[in-house]
């Protein structure tokens, strides 16, 4: 018995090592992930996908494995005894007496197309779960009348099915021809190539079913046509209607014949037949694909291709915009030149009140430098949104305190894991305030952070999910968790939250040591049964690893909710590539929707799916495949649904499609009569597309002001204004879109043109050379066109950055309207150049409080002061100013200030 163990145990040994090292990463992946998922309580988004998995990849296994391995059953029964035997007619055969092990050989075949096949269903399982529950879209395509899904879920379905069958007939045939041959069944001859009877019958039968693969693969093929962009507009032009499609129906029917006459020919030896067959459908292939659409498009097509194509361009526009969502969009007509006198200005404060002066980089500058703290922290963004502040709807701008892994001070495995485990509060402030400095007004600011707003109170300040947060950190261990620190000393905590996956068993512990990589996980004495692993924090990956298949906006946004928690708010998108005749943007898609919104808890990292367009087909397809994950918008908490933005990265999309797609004449849209474009600013060598932008107006024609996002049009190659579109974000509005047109006969300025404007005026081009002259960088902020009443303003604020300083400053703010420009600390006071002192109208105490003393002074709403006094209060300003800079040393902005403080006495004569 012992002498028979040895010779056993050894191999045996050597197989479980091999099965360990290849399988054993991937079982403990599994594991992870299995308690990740039930930690965020989403069990079912697993299982499901496990399953649907496994199932899909057993069944193309199967298919590609099964199809090869009964071809190498019949195969084996045809030749069975027979050696090895090459021969070619008048040549002695080559002769190799081993025919079991050339079969055992053979199985290699319906091995390769059992992983190929399992491999290619693997690859594309959700298309399957999501044809299984698809939803249709109740529109049908004009060419073949098929409901809009079939194209979105069932044709990708049929063609991972068709490429599998013509992969494994493809392998089983190859396979059965080089075993005839080789065992002498199959041999040539001067005539040809000569087989015998049962190889004969095998090969017909691979061979017919080969052929009714092609005909399934040329039946998706002809209705992916309807998303082709091989023509004048994606989708199915003149020619394809005219030409290919219908040559691909005898296509079709001529696969099927030739498989028939393959299958006959068992029966009946009438090779010419089968050649026959074989070479019609090959011409009609040929042809139809490629030479008649070609001389059909050359010969009728070209010489009217206005007239031709016209039906196509129609619809093309008509799918584009549908899939594109600018089928809904309102359009209305504005002039563009209706005055505006200063009690139009008054009367549309709360438009005035929320104009952003900040720009994001400059901002993020100086958030950087005044409120990171300490070197681990890091901003990494700056978000826009709105809060209802001392009873008034404002703008802000806030960025997420993170920590940055790669700046921890001492870089190893306790610091990392243990100790700096998460980021901390957050800099919020209102997007057009400034302190006398320059510098940004915060309403909340510091660590631990101090809010001056009463309707802004965080309570849990620690960011332990994020943009920057790392793989993953352990809670709750023996090793001390830094908080915050407080001065010199540094603030401790314990994390109260349910976030991540208690390690309290030795299992686990073992498989995140695997997982993870790391034996210090494993040996450490600071991991204890309460200890807590919380892995997948960053917040795009987080969402990824539930529903890999949305797509994420590039900007996500932090909110501060009413019991004081800070919540992630992510945008993210269901598209397709191939809905019918919807041109394309980059990547390929032609169809977009924001259809669904989710909320990350910043601290404990829950995860919250909502639908936000319930109409949308692919959608309602996920919530049917993942029940119970996505929920209704109405449960999202009211305090959440109030930060709800229209999102960046669609409106670009849509932006980009509509300054296109918004001719709907095909005469006009076939000649790009009246394309648009969206402004581009900048010198040469750094001229970039002007972003879209937040900001809460009151819109041309409505009641109150709102929040929105809002972009301008030029006319293609010109640079005066065409239109402007608005996308609205607040309550029952949320997701409407309005575009503004103005008329063709009457010129509006464009962007370009005013900061052209603002470049020549003599004033503002002598006092940003002096700055410069003394050492300064000027920082030209993004001009905004704002819209008030009828008409225009454009607001661009300046930045100044001292030579040897960091932090930009906002200096000065340049107001345009028709002719008129101003240059001013303030944008009440250029408000006031251009419209008359009151132009401002009201502004309420906190603002001028603001403005004096960069704190927040709470009260009932003061007018601006009378022209003297202002005069003379501004005079004041700059004369402390001035004594300010001469104490510190800094010439530069003391002979600024003397130099306006003489400007302001000249007034004053």
């Amino acid at each position: 018995m012992t002498r028979t163990k040895g010779p056993l145990a050894r191999p045996l040994l050597v197989v479980l090592g091999v099965l360990a090292f290849t399988f054993g990463p991937k079982l403990v992946s599994f594991y992870v992930d299995w308690l990740w998922f039930g930690s965020v309580d989403l069990a079912q988004v697993f299982a499901t996908s496990f399953k649907a998995q496994v199932f899909w990849t057993l069944v193309g296994g199967l298919l590609g494995g099964l199809v090869v391995y009964a071809s190498h059953l019949a195969l084996v029964r045809a030749t069975r005894g027979r050696v090895l035997s090459v021969s070619i007619e008048n040549s002695a055969a080559l002769q190799l007496d081993t025919p079991g092990r050339l079969d055992r050989i053979a199985l290699a075949a319906p091995v390769l197309a059992a992983f190929l096949s399992g491999s290619l269903f693997a690859g594309n399982w959700r298309t399957f779960l999501f044809q299984a529950n698809a939803t249709a879209f109740g529109s049908a395509d004009p060419v073949f009348g098929r409901d809009i899904a079939f194209y979105v879920f069932t044709l990708p379905a049929l063609e991972i099915v068709g490429s599998a069958l013509l992969l494994s007939f493809g392998i089983a045939l190859l396979a059965a021809t080089a075993m005839y041959f080789l065992k002498g069944a199959v041999h040539l001859t001067s005539h040809g190539v000569a087989a015998e009877r049962a190889a004969s019958v095998h090969l017909s039968v691979l061979g017919s079913l080969l052929f009714l693969a092609l005909a399934l693969n040329t039946f998706v093929g002809m209705h992916a046509v309807l998303y082709s962009t091989q023509g004048l507009v994606a989708g199915a032009t003149y020619t394809d209607v005219n030409a290919r499609l219908p040559l691909m129906n005898p296509q079709i029917a001529l696969a099927v014949v030739a498989a028939a006459l393959i299958l006959a020919n068992i029966f009946v030896r009438r090779k010419l037949l089968v050649i026959a067959g074989i070479g019609a459908y090959v011409v009609v292939a040929v042809v139809g694909g490629t030479v008649y659409p070609a001389l059909l498009h050359k010969f009728v097509v070209a010489p009217n291709e206005l007239v031709k194509e016209t039906p196509y361009i129609l619809r093309n526009i008509a799918a584009t915009r549908k899939g594109f969502g600018l089928d809904a969009i309102e359009e209305r007509n504005i002039s563009g030149q209706t005055g505006l006198s200063r009690e139009d200005v008054a009367k549309n404060g709360a438009t005035i009140s929320n104009i952003r002066l900040w720009d994001h980089r400059p901002l993020l500058d100086t958030f950087s430098q005044v409120q990171e703290i300490r070197t681990y922290y890091d901003f990494t963004t700056v978000s826009n949104d709105r809060y209802l502040i001392n009873g008034e709807y404002r703008q802000t701008m806030l960025s997420p305190r993170e920590l940055s892994s790669d700046s921890i001070p001492t870089k190893n495995w306790i610091n990392e894991t243990l100790t700096f485990t998460h980021g901390y509060g957050l800099t919020l402030g209102p997007v057009t305030q400034v302190t006398p400095e320059g510098l940004p007004v915060l309403l909340v600011k510091d660590i631990p952070p101090v809010s001056t707003a009463a309707e802004i109170k965080i309570t849990r300040p620690e960011i332990y999910y994020g943009k920057l947060s790392s793989s993953h950190v352990i809670v709750n261990t023996k090793s001390k968790e830094f908080d915050y620190p407080a001065g010199e000393d540094n603030v401790f905590t314990e994390y109260a939250g349910a976030g991540g996956v208690k390690i309290d068993s030795l299992l686990k512990k073992l498989a995140f040591t695997v997982h993870f990589g790391s034996m210090k996980l494993l040996l450490s004495n600071d991991i204890t049964a309460s200890s807590r692993v919380l892995y997948h924090r960053n917040i795009a990956g987080r969402i990824g690893k539930v529903f890999p298949f949305l797509r994420l906006d590039s900007d996500p946004h932090m909110v501060v909710a009413d019991d004081g928690r800070l919540v992630w708010m992510y945008d993210a998108y269901t598209v397709s590539k191939r809905y019918p005749y919807s041109q394309p943007v980059a990547g390929g898609v032609n169809y977009i929707r924001n259809s669904v919104k989710i909320t990350i808890d910043a601290y404990d990292g829950s995860l919250r799916f909502y639908i936000a367009d319930a109409a949308d087909p692919i959608a309602q397809t996920i919530a049917r495949a993942f029940p119970g994950v996505l929920r209704p918008l109405a449960e999202m908490p009211e305090d959440l649904r109030r930060h709800l933005r229209y999102p960046l990265d669609i409106f670009g999309v849509q932006t980009a499609v509509y300054s296109t797609y918004h001719m709907e004449d095909p005469q006009s849209f076939y000649n790009r009569e009246d394309q648009w474009e969206i402004p581009v600013m900048g010198a040469e060598g750094r001229r970039e597309q002007m972003e879209p932008y937040y900001t809460i107006m009151k819109l041309p024609g409505e009641k109150k002001e709102e929040f929105i996002l809002m972009t301008p049009f030029n006319p293609k190659k010109k640079d005066n204004l065409s239109a402007w579109m608005a996308a609205r974000s607040d309550g029952e509005h949320y997701g409407k879109m309005i575009v503004y047109r103005f008329p063709k006969d009457r010129l509006v300025y464009g962007p370009k043109q005013i900061v052209a404007r603002i470049n020549q005026d003599t004033e503002i081009s002598r006092q940003v050379s002096l700055w410069d002259q003394r050492g300064s960088q000027v920082m030209q902020g993004t001009l905004l066109v704002i819209p008030v009443e009828n008409s225009l303003l454009y607001i661009q604020p300046l930045y100044l950055r001292a030579e040897t300083g960091k932090i930009p400053e906002l200096k000065r703010v340049i107001v345009a309207y028709e002719n008129k420009i101003a240059m001013e600390e303030t944008l009440e006071r250029a408000l006031a150049r251009i419209f008359g002192e009151g132009a401002g109208a009201e502004r309420t105490a906190v603002e001028a409080g603001f403005a004096a003393t960069g704190s927040a002074a709470p009260g009932a709403a003061v007018r601006l002061p009378a022209a003297a006094g202002d005069l003379a209060a501004r005079a004041q300003e700059h004369y402390e100013r001035a004594i300010k800079a001469q104490r510190d040393g800094n010439w530069a902005l003391y002979g600024e200030e003397i130099e306006r403080l003489g400007e302001i006495i000249g007034k004053m004569r």
